[in-house]
């Protein structure tokens, strides 16, 4: 491993008062560089989704757009996954940044293949569209386990879930912001770059705008960050908090082999891989609704400003959800997360309803796509909880990847990305909505395999 990856070597642990006032800031420090390093990668993730209904008039399709679209989840999942094991044994102040880095360079880049190559030669626009859309799916996948990193081993267990649900609305204000920075980086920049070619002004409000912000939280986030306390010379939080979990032990401080992570607390661990499948699903909704409300909004009449908001209105929502989702699981449900998880879903599921039957209502579509985005990332967040509470701490990172490569591979790149957007270019937009119906009824039934294991307090590991 490169040695500015390399984990940094414990310090002799203080103690003492000074010693807590100094681990109560680094906490609030560590979270914020989380936080807003999380947020960073949000803001160059997704970002072709804006753009497609931009480039539909350039001569891409949407079954092409879909398809490189759905590159991207594919990409993510395997790195998530991958990357996970990775990073379980890396410094995270490090390997996040870096991932941030690299995922804005590769997002400005998108800018080629729509406006050097186009669609006068598609197919090479297409194959580096691709390219680049995956690698920034793969370097995006550097994001999520560092955090989980982090958040496992600066915040014990009993607390987690609450700092987990605010932890998680970074992707929230960072998703959010990809809307008004499309339209209004378009806006500041299109004529200085482009001049009177207003149809090329998206690429730099969609593309290069949120590429060079990036490159600024990431930054930020390595002046923040800090790998474990111990590496700080402070105990461990189990420790200071006197706060052990009943499948603690003193292993889950150590940096474990790759070996070790794989086949002894994630490969055999069936309750994660009831997550992963359920996760699957939340994210096929998730997504599928997600992506393609641009391209449905701007069908219906609305334009591209008013579809940049609606995307705003939708993960802004998510806010107040996620955070009222995770203090449910942690004080009705006293930390259950399989419960919440389904009772949300069954809420999604009704306004997707309403979302289909009055599709030609714009006020009733955006307050579905609130009330979507409002309930559906609690579900997100508890999950990625659950597969936590489901591994020792040293193979957090891996176990959210397996549940993470589920969500993004079948979920994002095989059912939200290129199954409704096939389904959509043949058969019109109400088959796809009976195919996010039967999403969310097959997310509650997988979740529900994990109450009964949740109920008795027995770990799965």
């Amino acid at each position: 491993m490169m040695a500015f990856l390399r984990q940094p070597e414990y310090k002799p642990a203080q103690t003492g008062p000074e010693a807590d006032a100094r681990y109560r800031r680094m906490r609030w420090q560590v979270f914020l560089g989380a936080f807003i390093g999380y947020a960073g990668f949000y803001l160059v993730r997704k970002n072709l989704s804006m753009a497609i209904p931009a480039m539909e008039p350039l001569g891409f399709d949407k079954t092409e757009l879909g398809f490189v679209l759905g590159l991207n989840a594919a990409a993510y999942a395997l790195s998530k996954f991958l990357m996970g094991s990775v990073s379980d044994r890396s410094n995270a102040r490090a390997f996040l940044p870096l991932g941030l880095v690299l995922t804005a360079i590769s997002m400005c880049f998108m800018i080629v293949p729509i406006q050097a190559i186009g669609a006068e030669r598609k197919a090479l626009a297409i194959l580096v569209m691709g390219v680049l859309n995956s690698l920034v799916g793969w370097f995006n996948g550097m994001g999520w386990p560092p955090c989980g990193r982090v958040m496992t081993h600066w915040f014990s267990q009993n607390e987690r879930g609450t700092m987990m649900s605010v932890w998680n609305c970074a992707h929230n204000v960072g998703g959010a912001l990809v809307g008004p920075m499309a339209t209004y980086g378009a806006a500041w920049f299109g004529s200085w770059l482009y001049g009177g070619h207003k149809e090329l002004y998206f690429l730099v409000g969609t593309f290069a705008f949120p590429a060079a912000t990036a490159l600024f939280i990431a930054l930020l986030a390595y002046v923040l960050l800090r790998d474990t306390p111990q590496s700080c010379g402070l105990q461990s939080i189990e420790e200071w908090r006197n706060d052990y979990p009943k499948n603690y032990s003193a292993k889950q401080e150590e940096t474990l082999s790759t070996k070790e992570i794989f086949f002894k607390h994630v490969l055999n661990n069936k309750f994660l891989w009831f997550i992963a499948l359920s996760n699957a699903f939340v994210y096929m909704v998730r997504y599928g609704c997600l992506d393609w409300a641009p391209t449905i909004l701007t069908e219906k009449g609305i334009d591209l400003k008013s579809a940049g908001w609606a995307y705003f209105a939708y993960e802004f929502a998510a806010i107040p959800g996620t955070l009222l989702c995770g203090w449910m699981s942690d004080k009705l449900f006293k930390g259950r997360r399989a419960l919440p998880t389904i009772l949300f879903m069954a809420l999604v599921l009704v306004f997707i309803v309403l979302y289909w039957l009055f599709i030609d209502n714009l006020t009733v579509v955006i307050a579905s796509l609130i009330g979507i985005g409002f309930f559906i990332y609690g579900p997100v967040m508890l999950i990625g909880v659950q597969a936590l509470d489901l591994a020792p701490k040293n193979a957090a990172g891996t176990a959210a990847g397996l549940t993470g490569f589920f969500g993004y591979f079948l979920g994002t790149f095989i059912l939200a990305n290129w199954l409704i957007g096939w389904v959509a270019q043949r058969a019109g937009w109400s088959w796809t909505f009976l195919l996010l119906i039967a999403a969310c009824l097959l997310s509650m039934f997988f979740m529900g395999l994990t109450c009964r294991q949740e109920k008795s307090g027995v770990a799965a590991q």
